[in-house]
């Protein structure tokens, strides 16, 4: 059972950042600074969930957890930031910029993907990504904390 939750836990991670890669690459939506941010997480998870299945004791399912709190915390800011409940950061994403001339700085400027924090892309049932990904990471953290529950109790 331990190992059960480990790789659903994991591959949900997994799965999520994915799909996020999907929405990116093949249905063309750019991402924000926030969306980056909830990535990360999902793949600390999903290599701690590989670790966690070679490395018995509780510490890697509490580490897997924390990854899918944090990737929540983030999603649910992002969704107040979508909302207009707080403002999000002053800067989405900028490229790279020492050395180039007005020019090719314009250039840059000009090619590069309007993406804004707090417009959402896409929705579903009135959640935006952030929105599902914010319940979807709450639900992997849960199954951290009962892989970890569940490995305390067999050592």
């Amino acid at each position: 059972m331990h190992r059960f939750l480990i790789i659903l836990a994991a591959g949900g991670s997994a799965a999520l950042l994915l799909g996020a890669l999907g929405f990116q690459y093949i249905g063309e939506m750019a991402p924000c600074k926030l969306c980056y941010w909830q990535r990360y997480p999902h793949a600390a998870a999903a290599g701690i969930g590989v670790l966690a299945l070679i490395i018995p004791g509780t510490l890697l399912p509490y580490l897997g957890a924390l990854a899918a709190l944090a990737t929540a915390g983030v999603g649910a800011f992002h969704t107040g930031v979508e909302r207009g409940w707080w403002e999000g950061p002053s800067t989405c994403t900028s490229g790279p910029i020492g050395g180039l001339s007005p020019d090719q700085l314009l250039d840059q400027i000009m090619a590069a993907p309007l993406v804004r924090c707090d417009e959402a892309p896409w929705e579903m049932l009135s959640l935006s990504m952030a929105s599902w990904n914010a319940i979807a990471s709450f639900g992997l953290a849960l199954l951290w904390f009962a892989a970890a529950n569940h490995a305390r109790k067999q050592g």
